[in-house]
């Protein structure tokens, strides 16, 4: 246990800026399917916006965000984007795109 707690991974609480953007789009990226209605209905009476856009534009935000967690710059994520193979240019582009709007 002693080692997964050196492991530089982002601890976030609800205090932190991050914290609810992350929440937001990682519940409406899952809730998308009857399986997790409740799941959307209790995050939406904890005051989190559950908002059905294109789950890709969702998940190029979430990468982008996540890569600013990690402290990544411009090239770092760039270089991560091209380990995937099977991920197709596109959505490596708007995840790249997500990540300046941050910057």
């Amino acid at each position: 246990m002693f080692y997964v707690y050196q492991l530089p991974i982002p601890r976030l609480t609800e205090k932190d800026p991050q914290f609810k953007p992350i929440v937001e789009r990682a519940a409406a990226v899952c809730c998308t399917t009857p399986e997790f209605d409740d799941l959307k209905t209790e995050l939406q009476q904890n005051g989190y916006v559950v908002e059905t856009r294109l789950i890709a534009s969702l998940r190029a935000e979430l990468d982008a965000i996540i890569a600013h967690l990690y402290g990544l710059t411009e090239s770092e994520f760039a270089h991560i984007l091209k380990t995937f193979p099977i991920v197709k240019e596109d959505i490596k582009a708007a995840a790249m795109a997500e990540f300046r709007k941050l910057n």
